[in-house]
C-alpha cells in the first residue's frame, strides 16, 4: 500500500516514484508524487485518464510529451497540465535524468496501478518495454479503467475482450492486483 515517502522503482523503465501524498492522506482528492526517469527512456503507450487531471512541474531535466499527437518538450521550471480524457505519453529522451513533481486529481486507485505494474517489472513479468503480457495487461487495464485507459482499441472492444478472456487469464493464474505489490 502506498504511503508518504514510499519509493518504488521500475528496473525495466528506470522510473522511480516517491509518494508524497496518497489517496488515504488526502481523502481521495490528490495523489502527489516525485518521479524520476533515466535519460533516453522509451516512449510509453499513449493513454488517457477518463476522470482525472494531471499536473507536472519539471524540477530538473527535460520531459518529452506527446499530447493528442503533438510532440513538445518541457524543461526545468516549466509546468504541464493534462486535462481528463486527453491522450498523452511522457518520457525522457534527453541524455540526463528528469525529475518531476506529479499531481493526480482525484487520486482514485492510481497508486495501486503504479505499485502493481512496478511489482510485475521487479518480478521479471513484463517485456523489455515494461509492459505485462496480453492477458495480464488486459486484467490490469480493466481493473484500473477508471484511472487509466488505452485509446486503441476502443473501450467497447476492450470490454468485450475482457468478458471473454478474463476467465482464461484467471485460470492461468493472473490477477488484477497482487497483495505482495501493495504491501
Amino acid at each position: 500500500m502506498a504511503y508518504a515517502n514510499k519509493v518504488i522503482h521500475n528496473p525495466i523503465t528506470g522510473q522511480v516514484i516517491r509518494f508524497i501524498k496518497t489517496s488515504k492522506d488526502t481523502a481521495g482528492e490528490l495523489l502527489e508524487m516525485e518521479a524520476s526517469c533515466k535519460g533516453q527512456s522509451t516512449e510509453p503507450a499513449p493513454h488517457y485518464h477518463p476522470q482525472q487531471t494531471e499536473d507536472f512541474m519539471i524540477l530538473s531535466g527535460e520531459l518529452t510529451t506527446r499530447i493528442n499527437g503533438q510532440l513538445k518538450t518541457f524543461r526545468a521550471g516549466e509546468k504541464l497540465h493534462i486535462p481528463k480524457n486527453t491522450v498523452h505519453a511522457m518520457w525522457n529522451q534527453s541524455g540526463g535524468q528528469t525529475v518531476v513533481n506529479w499531481q493526480v486529481r482525484p487520486a482514485l486507485d492510481t497508486e495501486y496501478f503504479f505499485e502493481t505494474v512496478t511489482g510485475l517489472a521487479n518480478d521479471n513479468k513484463t517485456n523489455a518495454l515494461g509492459m505485462p503480457n496480453f492477458l495480464q495487461g488486459l486484467l490490469i487495464i480493466n481493473r484500473f479503467s477508471s484511472a487509466y485507459r488505452l485509446p486503441k482499441p476502443g473501450v467497447i472492444i476492450q470490454k468485450i475482450a475482457f468478458v471473454f478472456l478474463r476467465p482464461v487469464a484467471y485460470l492461468i493464474g493472473y490477477r488484477t492486483t497482487y497483495k505482495k505489490y501493495l504491501d
